[in-house]
């Protein structure tokens, strides 16, 4: 099936032009998903899905995230939507909300694959801040200069919860009061993908460089996330209601711009199951 696109950036992102009828056809879903393996970010711009149709959707795509464990109950647990919002009546863990103020890939501390994608509309969004800016890791490892490819071969890095929320914790937080805090993994730097491309695989949740001295380590972490977030390779979403957007999370980092508690911003995201290992 031929989709209606346009190209946002030379290496990020494009926005489809459908119907909402459009979202039911599996022939449409499997256009996008080819689409989304090249263009990392898909924009649905104003499309007002409800979470009939994002689930739908979702699940011509692959296997949904289940979100039970993740949500306080009720309707976003038994639908496998997740509500993303400050609001603590909505959302009873707002803390880690805050998290995603930072670059990261979701999924990355868990024994099983990251999600393949997510799938975000937006219900209410924020009078200031609330953009949602994407990386595209897969480009960020193609342009590297060869001897930096070559650096990076073999290098290894702990990945950690802490690593990724110790910005928004209070001083008079300890690790024992939010849970999962404890979360871990060593991942490579440079993931080899199934179909043998490769892509960089930093974020705030990388920690440190395995078997390298540790400024020396944070250094090059520091260094690879400014060059996968320049311009040429991100794109940043100003969101207006009604939105929906569809990300590659195994090769992007994706974070959200600060924005207002109160604002009452709220967004609802479904996920689809990763099927590939960082390796």
């Amino acid at each position: 099936m031929e989709l209606n696109t346009e190209h946002i950036k030379p290496l990020i992102g494009s926005r489809i032009h459908a119907s909402r009828a459009d979202f039911a056809n599996p022939e449409f879903a499997a256009a996008c998903r080819e689409l989304l393996d090249e263009r990392i970010v898909l924009l649905f711009p104003g499309i007002g899905l409800d979470d009939d149709e994002q689930l739908a959707f979702t699940d011509l795509f692959g296997e949904r995230v289940n979100f039970v464990k993740q949500a306080p109950g009720g309707e976003a647990a038994a639908r496998d939507v997740y509500k993303i919002t400050l609001d603590p009546k909505i959302n009873n863990a707002p803390e880690y909300v805050l998290g995603t103020f930072f670059w990261h890939m979701d999924g990355v501390m868990e024994t099983f694959p990251p999600p393949l994608a997510s799938l975000l509309t937006a219900r209410s969004v924020a009078p200031r801040g609330g953009q949602t800016e994407f990386c595209n890791l897969y480009a960020a490892y193609e342009h590297l200069p060869d001897a930096d490819k070559a650096e990076l071969e073999g290098l290894r890095v702990h990945h950690s919860v802490f690593a990724s929320i110790r910005g928004v914790l209070e001083l008079d937080v300890t690790p024992a009061d939010w849970q999962g805090i404890s979360k871990s993994n060593d991942h490579p730097l440079v993931w080899t993908h199934e179909d043998g491309r490769k892509s960089l695989l930093v974020g705030t949740t990388a920690e440190r460089v395995l078997d390298m001295p540790l400024a020396e380590g944070r250094a090059l972490l520091v260094r690879l996330l400014e060059w996968a977030a320049q311009p040429d390779f991100s794109y940043r979403h100003e969101w207006a209601e009604g939105d929906f957007v569809v990300w590659k999370n195994s090769g992007a980092l994706h974070r959200v711009i600060p924005y207002d508690r109160n604002s009452g911003r709220t967004m609802h995201r479904t996920s689809v199951l990763g099927t590939e290992a960082i390796r």
